[in-house]
């Protein structure tokens, strides 16, 4: 779409690497925060902004402050200096006083550093204090700030403060940056600085007219505006340029994607009325939705057509997208072609393999077996052997398999297609950008069709930015005779008697004829560490908003808890002794897994204990009851799919969340969210809001490969919505890109999702 080299000198400025701009040594420690060129570091915006004019409301301060450990910054009076402890080993404890509160500031260091620190803060009664917040005692303090005393002279203070004191000379404003124990936040400010002279004066690489309708400030002064801010205003206009261009990149990336593809060709799959596909719908055991029958009718069209189709089916959990899919995987096989449903695990490729055998039947064994509009159905794991793997490959060369299920294997070298003509991916989330292209930019051939899944329901700004050069449609309704899930979240603390309860629940349960699954977070206990489970604890305590000082660790959950080794062994012979369990995570070899989830769905087993692997794919409608232990763990959309695997038949679920977490704390009322309802929008929504988007193209998950830094898609809708209208302009007026600054947004999107391929 875009050639390899920046068109624009102010691309070429940002996509500069920092080790050219400040030096190999200066830009070492930049890795770790992920700041690799002179863009990067320009969009490490403040984390705070300190008016150095004014006092700080201490109490403010305090009772505001997110989380211990953050960064903060003070204007306050000294209200006294004391030294404690004899040389060499002394402290000093500076009092800190606004009138709102107080707060402590701690130096440790050898007698003459002490004195050094006394006759600075001696030289005034008020100064600028910046440093990280911690909690000693019960106490909040700072260790080791830096500062700069307020002098009617000026500013006094340390070699590293002195940044701080020209800031405050210059400008209204003084920026605080995330740093790390190497990169402080004063050398970050410095080297900004020198960021922002190799940018200055080049020309704005937005056309005048799109600058214009979008009411934006000029490129070069909004990351001075950002940086530097004169006024709370100008910093605001400022961010609002940045969160504009990484929104439009995208946007003018998607909107010159979806013309391309309008400018491809495809070959089209029409439906037959009389093959493969009307006599899979003969054979369904059930009635399809009215929404699964639109649907399908609309993915019918899509194929029927001479280009190729890009379609986004989003699905609540059993909502039945799986039948969908299929049934256009059909459509495909009817008019000649092959279809791949590509799945992000093997236990998944496996379910899927069954699911699809069991509902073709001897549709799915080839017309020498079985019918003669039948067709075969392999799958293609890392688990096969040679033997296995060069069988399936003839199949599916000669085109005598039609359907083919499989892991990231069926992207192996050795893989030849008589006839591609869809690619099904689920749960898309769980794949990249490169899984796409390499099986629908494959060299020699015309594009198939490509049908992403996900169980995951995507709010409206997170599909036009994520999935913006896909055509969405959305599966709500779930078939009939689906029960109702009940939900409970179970305080082992306040109520350690109710863990026993559950394990009688479980009994019961089976007694009734019914099926189980107990799910932990962790394989076995090895796999944390006590420190690691320490360092949870003590996160699941920390209040969910204010700071009046870290609430005591709650008693941890008992480790046998928390990982399915040790949960199974305890379980089979404790509490469910008698019990048919079976044991189910990702370091069992790909035949024991198998042999468990068949044991399982034939009802041979009466409860499994599985770690997160049963998260999707897993459709066993006997099964009616869910544990899940260290529940705090999982992430919300996360326990959502695993609570889908429950209530698929017509007994009523349970779905128990256990858990250690402290009642105000964030971790627990994730867990009561997750409680409260089904609605899988609504979760989406809440899960976004706590972890944001991660890299909302589906590229890697790193840092390093998002392409958003500073976009928010909740809270920056409206800025979202401004640039998909733009670009669409941009694109009516310029559709061969030739504008050299739109081109360069572009292929800084298209190179990271290049880069990720090649990694």
């Amino acid at each position: 779409m875009v050639n390899q080299s920046w068109r624009t000198a102010a691309s070429r400025a940002l996509a500069q690497p920092l080790d050219q701009l400040v030096g190999a040594k200066t830009a070492k420690p930049f890795r770790q925060l992920d700041l690799l060129t002179v863009g990067d570091l320009l969009h490490h915006l403040p984390r705070h902004l300190m008016a150095g004019t004014e006092v700080t409301d201490i109490g403010r301060l305090l009772s505001e402050a997110a989380e211990p450990d953050d960064y903060v910054a003070l204007v306050a009076q000294v209200a006294s200096v004391q030294l404690h402890g004899q040389a060499p080993r002394q402290r000093l404890e500076v009092q800190l006083n606004d009138g709102s509160g107080a707060l402590t500031a701690t130096f440790f260091g050898g007698p003459h550093l002490i004195r050094y620190w006394q006759g600075l803060l001696s030289r005034s009664e008020r100064g600028i204090f910046a440093g990280k917040l911690s909690w000693f005692r019960g106490l909040p303090q700072l260790a080791h700030p830096a500062f700069v005393m307020i002098t009617p002279d000026g500013f006094v203070g340390s070699q590293k403060s002195q940044l701080m004191a020209e800031q405050t000379s210059r400008a209204s404003f003084i920026g605080l940056y995330r740093q790390t124990a190497k990169l402080p936040t004063w050398t970050i400010a410095a080297c900004i600085d020198l960021a922002l002279t190799a940018i200055a004066g080049l020309d704005d690489p937005l056309p005048a007219w799109l600058r214009q309708a979008a009411d934006l400030m000029d490129w070069e002064a909004a990351f001075k505006a950002v940086h530097h801010p004169a006024s709370l205003a100008e910093h605001d206009r400022g961010l609002e340029r940045l969160l504009f261009d990484e929104a439009f990149a995208v946007q003018a990336t998607m909107a010159y994607r979806r013309a391309d593809r309008s400018r491809q060709t495809a070959v089209p799959r029409p439906p037959r009325p009389d093959g493969l596909a009307a006599a899979f719908d003969q054979r369904l055991p059930f009635p399809l939705t009215d929404q699964q029958i639109a649907i399908g009718q609309q993915l019918a069209a899509d194929l029927a057509r001479p280009q190729p189709m890009r379609r986004l089916l989003q699905g609540e959990v059993g909502s039945g997208k799986t039948v969908v899919a299929l049934r256009a995987m059909i459509q495909v096989v009817d008019a000649g072609g092959q279809a791949v449903l590509l799945a992000p695990t093997e236990v998944l490729a496996q379910q899927h393999f069954r699911t699809l055998t069991s509902l073709l039947g001897d549709l799915g064994h080839g017309p020498l077996t079985g019918p003669a509009s039948a067709t075969e159905i392999v799958l293609v794991t890392g688990s096969a052997t040679a033997a296995q793997r060069a069988d399936i490959r003839a199949q599916i060369r000669s085109g005598q398999a039609g359907l083919i299920v499989g892991t990231h294997a069926v992207l192996a070298d050795g893989i030849e297609f008589a006839d591609l003509g869809l690619v099904v991916i689920d749960e898309q989330h769980r794949f990249g950008v490169e899984q796409r292209q390499a099986l629908t930019g494959r060299p020699g051939s015309l594009p198939p069709h490509l049908l992403v899944m996900t169980a995951t329901p995507i709010p409206r700004s997170v599909a036009l930015t994520m999935f913006g050069d896909l055509d969405l449609v959305t599966l709500t309704q779930s078939p009939s005779g689906r029960a109702e899930v009940t939900t409970t979240v179970v305080d082992v603390n306040a109520h350690p008697a109710w863990v026993d309860r559950v394990w009688a629940r479980v009994q019961e349960e089976v007694a009734a004829g019914r099926q189980v699954y107990v799910v932990a977070p962790r394989i076995d206990l090895a796999e944390s560490g006590a420190g690691s489970r320490a360092r949870h604890q003590a996160a699941a305590s920390v209040p969910s908003a204010g700071l009046a000082g870290p609430l005591p660790p709650p008693p941890p959950m008992p480790d046998w808890l928390t990982a399915v080794t040790a949960l199974f062994e305890r379980l089979q012979t404790g509490p469910l002794a008698g019990l048919k369990l079976g044991l189910l995570h990702g370091r069992l070899a790909p035949a024991e897994k198998d042999a468990t989830m068949s044991a399982f769905s034939a009802g041979n087993l009466d409860v499994v204990v599985a770690t997160s692997v049963i998260e999707v794919g897993l459709d066993v409608a006997n099964a009616s009851m869910m544990v899940i232990t260290e529940a705090d763990r999982f992430g919300v959309s996360q326990l959502h799919q695993l609570r889908g695997r429950i209530g698929r038949g017509r007994y009523p679920g349970l779905c128990l969340f256990l858990t250690a977490a402290a009642p105000d704390s964030a971790a627990r009322q994730r867990l009561d969210t997750v409680a409260s309802t089904r609605d899988g929008f609504a979760l989406a929504e809440a899960d976004l809001a706590q972890r944001r988007e991660g890299d909302v193209l589906g590229l890697n998950q790193s840092g390093r490969s998002s392409s958003l830094r500073l976009l928010n898609v909740l809270e920056h809708a409206d800025i979202i919505d401004q640039a998909r209208d733009l670009a669409q302009r941009q694109l009516d007026q310029d559709p061969e890109l030739t504008d050299p600054g739109v081109a360069d947004y572009v292929q800084r999107i298209e190179s990271l999702a290049e880069a990720d391929i090649g990694d």
